[in-house]
């Protein structure tokens, strides 16, 4: 059933990443197979953050050899960074799998992201100027910590807990989704897409990349599609309940708002709280009273709601 989150603070940064983790602990239950995390911070002058791995969790399992894969796709990836002119302000080892670079690069966005994913194992996670994707197995406390995300501040964020029905119990499925190769915008969903194979073709044909066969990557193509086609976000995610078949409540983040749309039977649930300063979604109230403690009134979203909020 997964469980979704996202919140937007209008009057400057707050610690979203500790509201976040705690947004997702309470929706722990409604997934426990992954949690996933689209934080927004300050951007930084023609800087990126780049989130890629260059395993699974579960590879780490398979013995000596893969401990040393790891190193030697991590080194091959440094080698393609500096190949193409890409330089590394400073980096970090999340995992012994994933990792977290600073850079600057003033080329083809799309360009360095396939050079990387072309080394066996590696997949860019985000490569954002605000953005910064993270996802793993467990639940949000877990992923949390492991990623040091409490001290994240920023102005909004996303982020999913999973339950695997169709598709793999692995990071590659896991939420968010990152629209390759547009870097600040990432999507969390949950429900069903029904003419995801046919859509997600459409895209491949003009050159859109998926990484996993789970259907809710498809919507962040397809909103990145439409803005880079010049769409707002709010015309992008009016259009997905006419274009886009099944039952789905989704959340889209871009580098200054965020966005979410019903479809038109209104299936899967969406609480709403909003305030001068402060909007918080979740798929239950629980998860917002997790960071307003206070009486607060909430309401759901009606069947074909659209709302856009900006930073």
């Amino acid at each position: 059933m997964c469980g979704i989150a996202g919140l937007i603070h209008r009057d400057g940064t707050a610690k979203i990443g500790q509201e976040m983790t705690d947004m997702l602990q309470a929706l722990k239950h409604r997934g426990p197979d992954s949690t996933g995390f689209a934080l927004y911070g300050k951007p930084g002058r023609n800087e990126f953050i780049m989130r890629f791995k260059v395993a699974e969790q579960e590879d780490m399992d398979k013995g000596f050899d893969i401990h040393q894969a790891v190193k030697d796709r991590r080194a091959t990836v440094d080698g393609r960074l500096e190949s193409l002119g890409v330089k590394v302000i400073d980096q970090a080892e999340a995992t012994e799998y994933a990792f977290r670079y600073r850079i600057q690069f003033d080329g083809d966005m799309k360009k360095l992201a396939d050079y990387i994913e072309d080394v066996e194992g590696a997949e860019v996670l985000s490569m954002g100027n605000a953005l910064e994707l993270i996802k793993d197995l467990g639940d949000a406390a877990t992923v949390s910590e492991q990623y040091g995300l409490k001290k994240f501040k920023g102005t909004h964020g996303i982020g999913h807990t999973r339950m695997a029905t169709e598709s793999d119990v692995d990071i590659r499925s896991a939420h968010p989704y990152w629209a390759y190769p547009y870097n600040d915008i990432a999507v969390v969903h949950n429900g069903q897409i029904t003419n995801y194979w046919m859509m997600r073709r459409q895209f491949e044909r003009r050159g859109h990349r998926f990484m996993s066969s789970c259907d809710s990557e498809l919507l962040a193509v397809y909103t990145a599609y439409n803005l880079d086609q010049g769409a707002t976000l709010e015309d992008s995610l009016k259009q997905s309940i006419d274009e886009i078949d099944g039952v789905f409540s989704y959340l889209v983040a871009t580098r200054d708002s965020l966005g979410l749309a019903k479809d038109c039977m209104a299936a899967k649930p969406m609480v709403l709280y909003e305030s001068d300063d402060l909007v918080a979604m979740a798929s239950e109230e629980m998860a917002i009273r997790a960071i307003i403690p206070h009486e607060i009134d909430t309401w759901d979203p009606y069947d074909n709601e659209v709302k856009v909020w900006q930073a």
